[in-house]
């Protein structure tokens, strides 16, 4: 299984800017706007982390630190807009277990979930099973049955990327910065022609396995129980 993170931030451009980051990794993300809604949706989704913002309105971080301590072994996260040591000591006699001052760079972020998920002995799953699809992500093999395809890397991370979300519409935009990056200098047609070769490359399992284009959204990958 993938393992879960929530972000809990009410800057909008921090929650998409961490799950971007996150789920290129292989981390499947969820995002609250605000600590009450943090509280809601850990009672609602089993999460292995929490990636914690400090200044946030209704119930700010320190207060949602203290709560998830009474009930949850998870590893958090704290970021901060101020650097001060009283603050760090704050957050952890409160038990967070890192801080991150903002700005911060996301691949620092990402090493620093890494870190703290394996001190908790969490692991990073490198495959992932959606229906009777398998990706393994040390391969880039996916097995549809008894059938396996290895695929070149970009078409791979696509897949991947769609895969950790089935079911879900993943926009053009989205995808383009998840498997290029932000720097990707070419067009849209990029993406279309590597998810054609997909369903070209699985187009006898299209029953099983499909990808549905989502007139002017994006993406979405279907896969029968």
């Amino acid at each position: 299984m993938l393992p879960k993170i929530l972000i809990v931030d009410d800057d909008p451009h921090i929650r998409e800017l961490v799950s971007v980051f996150l789920e290129r990794e292989g981390f499947q993300t969820y995002e609250a706007i605000d600590g009450l809604d943090a509280l809601q949706k850990i009672d609602e989704v089993k999460v292995d982390m929490v990636i914690l913002d400090i200044m946030m309105p209704n119930m700010d971080g320190f207060d949602v630190c203290f709560e998830l301590r009474k009930y949850y072994d998870i590893p958090i996260l704290m970021l901060t807009a101020k650097g001060e040591t009283s603050q760090k000591v704050k957050g952890f006699h409160l038990g967070t277990d890192d801080y991150l001052v903002k700005p911060f760079d996301p691949i620092e972020l990402v090493v620093r979930v890494k870190a703290l998920l394996k001190r908790y002995q969490i692991t990073v799953s490198q495959s992932i099973q959606v229906g009777n699809v398998l990706l393994n992500r040390k391969t880039f093999e996916v097995t549809i049955g008894e059938q396996t395809v290895t695929l070149p890397l970009k078409e791979f991370e696509l897949l991947f990327t769609l895969g950790s979300k089935a079911g879900r519409t993943c926009s053009r935009e989205q995808l383009i910065e998840d498997v290029w990056g932000y720097d990707f200098e070419g067009n849209e047609r990029t993406l279309d022609v590597h998810m054609n070769r997909l369903r070209e490359k699985f187009q006898e399992e299209k029953s099983r396995f499909s990808i549905k284009t989502i007139r002017g959204l994006g993406y979405r990958l279907e896969v029968s129980k």
